[in-house]
């Protein structure tokens, strides 16, 4: 069985990060790779998924997540394969070990319970208007803007604060200390 390797765009591979889905449509031609084929997806230098083909055509291929790597990604220079967006063949003894490599989610025994947040200072007349006008931020600014605060819950001072999938520093504080470490 030929092992695959699916490289995907960065613009793409940002959105992953972003939101929990539980399967990826790329615009690339898939070549003879065919449905059930495993795939190793690939985004900006590692491995950051196994996958299944679900669904091949000319030009989009769908592909659902087996065991994701997001938060550490597995290093993908054993592949040799490029940067360049597309459909890949891998050696299947490089594929076999690479894919055993790639971590996957805990089973729902061994996850921790995170409680996740989005504050907004918001001046309104009543409760109802406040909410509408939340809600309207949330979806104008979006994870571009909008620092989310997540921490396990019961442990509110593990808190740490995320723009765009990546831990931020929100500490205005500590950044002029680092600007003036710089100077």
């Amino acid at each position: 069985m030929a092992g695959w390797a699916v490289i995907i765009p960065a613009d793409q591979w940002a959105t992953e990060r972003l939101y929990h889905h539980d399967s990826v449509t790329i615009d690339v031609g898939a070549g003879t790779l065919a449905p059930d084929d495993e795939v190793l997806v690939v985004a900006d230098g590692g491995v950051v998924a196994l996958a299944r083909a679900a669904k091949v055509d000319d030009d989009r291929l769908v592909l659902t997540y087996l065991r994701r790597a997001f938060d550490a990604p597995v290093p993908a220079e054993a592949l040799a394969l490029g940067t360049a967006p597309g459909v890949l063949p891998v050696d299947p003894s490089v594929f076999r070990a690479v894919a055993a490599r790639v971590g996957g989610e805990p089973p729902l025994a061994g996850r921790t319970e995170w409680l996740v947040s989005v504050a907004l200072p918001i001046e309104a007349g009543t409760p109802a208007e406040a909410v509408r006008q939340f809600w309207s931020h949330v979806r104008e600014m979006g994870p571009a803007e909008l620092p989310t605060y997540v921490w396990p819950s019961g442990d509110e001072l593990a808190m740490q604060v995320f723009v765009l999938g990546e831990e931020a520093n929100q500490d205005p504080e500590e950044e002029d200390e680092e600007a003036e470490e710089e100077d």
